[in-house]
């Protein structure tokens, strides 16, 4: 990694009007004493014209426009403000790959750093502006001399050129904290993003109005339109595709690690979206009974189960969200599969219960109730089942809910109110995941010592219709014998 020529990164996410001030300032230890006037000069001038005059819309631009609409028609007569969010410090002058605020991509389609969206009340409506960083300047040189000039981290697109991609007239975001810090009337801002335009509206917002906004932009987004919908197909469409890379490749995870399988599904989310959706679970034996297992650290064995559960990002940020649990060797033993099998049918059941009018509760009670049923007749709890469910007695071994909405979030619409979400019906659109598992401590002593360790989740992504459900992740086989077949036709 090259080494930058000034001593720190001069923008400062709490304030975006200080970016540049000091272009040229000295690193402590850098190998240049300084820039001469001559350097300076010359740097300032002999660059072609970059910019960009033909571009289109963005392929969203319809839908993120609808959903500005939406919004306008809930807060009318109110100054909205959205932050994408700041660069976050990894280590000394390194950067956490940036994720914008999914808040303000829903609205807007950019990814960008320090962007805020503004909508201003007007008339019966608002107008909305996109505000961004300019192209880098060359004048003063900061394009080369400061730590996310374009010279540094790449191009940016100039605010005329935002403009015509998302639809929205753009202009400097560092002219904004300014503007609202003299703003008047009510105002709404989306909180924990951006701490230099919050303290620029220090005095005009409350937190309880500010919960009212994020609240509907998260129940907003309970319902996918098209276009969302279109890219969770893609999403998961990847993470199929990632799922037979590692199949094919579990004799290298053998020699090596879970690491080995976590790599190679990276590789297709790179290659094929923007990242993974979240931290892949690659957890093979006991370590499928840790639910959330990201260490990624442990041995795979011939004989033992994997718990692969992983999604790949699309470039717009929407993430499927898949489990599969695989035999290492391709092979269930007779317990595994039996496991296995009481899992599929609850989460059978589960998807049977996902249709438009139905209660969002109704799959997870239908899943739990088959995999109590399992637990009295395998006589690891006392019935009767009613008495279980009652008691919430099976959940020592199952652990979770049994799904969740998925979206730009992993698990997306977690601010909306639980009227709407836990509480609410099941409309055509809704995406949601349904995923029993049951799980048994490889410590727990009130289970058959075979039983331990042992951990099985099956989870696919699941598009209620009018007429019922489609399984989005329907390309990655389930039932126990057809697992079998496809791992033994990738391995060949």
């Amino acid at each position: 990694m090259a080494e930058e020529l000034t001593p720190e990164n001069p923008a400062n996410p709490e304030n975006p009007e200080t970016e540049a001030e000091e272009p040229g300032k000295q690193r402590k230890n850098g190998l240049y004493p300084g820039v001469s006037d001559e350097l300076a000069e010359s740097m300032k001038s002999g660059w072609a014209d970059t910019e960009l005059y033909d571009l289109e819309p963005i392929a969203q631009a319809a839908e993120t426009a609808a959903r500005r609409a939406a919004l306008s028609a809930r807060f009318p007569g109110e100054r909205l403000v959205i932050p994408a969010g700041n660069l976050k410090t990894r280590s000394n002058d390194t950067e956490y790959p940036f994720r914008a605020s999914v808040e303000y991509t829903y609205l807007t389609g950019n990814q960008t750093e320090d962007g805020v969206l503004v909508l201003e009340p007007k008339g019966d409506g608002h107008t909305a502006t996109i505000y961004l960083l300019p192209r880098s300047d060359r004048e003063n040189g900061e394009f080369w001399l400061n730590g996310q000039g374009e010279l540094w981290v790449g191009r940016r697109h100039s605010l005329t050129e935002a403009g015509k991609l998302y639809g929205i007239p753009a202009s400097d975001v560092r002219e904004l904290a300014g503007a609202l810090r003299e703003a008047t009337g009510p105002v709404r801002v989306v909180r924990s993003y951006d701490a230099g335009i919050e303290a620029a509206l220090t005095d005009k917002v409350t937190a309880e109005r500010d919960d009212e906004l994020r609240v509907f932009l998260s129940e907003a987004r309970l319902v996918k339109d098209e276009f969302e919908i279109g890219e969770l197909q893609k999403a998961v469409d990847s993470t199929v595709r990632g799922f037979e890379d590692v199949v094919k490749v579990l004799d290298k995870a053998e020699a090596t690690s879970e690491r080995y399988i976590e790599g190679t599904f990276f590789l297709r989310a790179r290659v094929e979206g923007n990242d993974v959706g979240y931290g892949s679970i690659c957890a093979a034996g006991p370590h499928a009974c840790t639910l959330h297992w990201v260490r990624n650290d442990g041995p795979v064995r011939s004989g033992d189960l994997l718990l692969l559960d992983a999604g790949v990002e699309t470039h717009t940020y929407y993430t499927a969200d898949v489990t599969r649990t695989l035999p290492v060797n391709g092979t269930y033993t007779a317990l595994q599969k039996k496991i296995y099998d009481a899992v599929y049918d609850a989460q059978e059941a589960g998807i049977a219960a996902v249709k438009p009018g139905g209660k969002y509760r109704d799959f997870h009670d239908a899943a739990q109730r088959v995999l109590a049923e399992r637990l009295v007749e395998w006589g690891l709890v006392e019935g009767p089942v009613e008495r279980v469910l009652e008691l919430g007695l099976q959940r020592r071994w199952t652990l979770h809910g049994t799904g969740h909405m998925l979206g730009l979030d992993v698990h997306d619409c977690a601010s909306a109110r639980v009227e709407s979400y836990v509480d609410g019906t099941l409309e055509p659109g809704m995406v949601l995941t349904v995923e029993p598992g049951l799980y048994f401590q490889a410590d727990d002593l009130t289970v058959p010592e075979e039983y331990r360790g042992v951990g099985v989740r099956i989870e696919d992504d699941i598009l209620v219709t009018a007429d019922g459900n489609r399984n989005l992740s329907a390309g990655l086989p389930r039932r126990s014998d057809e697992v079998e077949e496809w791992m033994a036709a990738l391995k060949g």
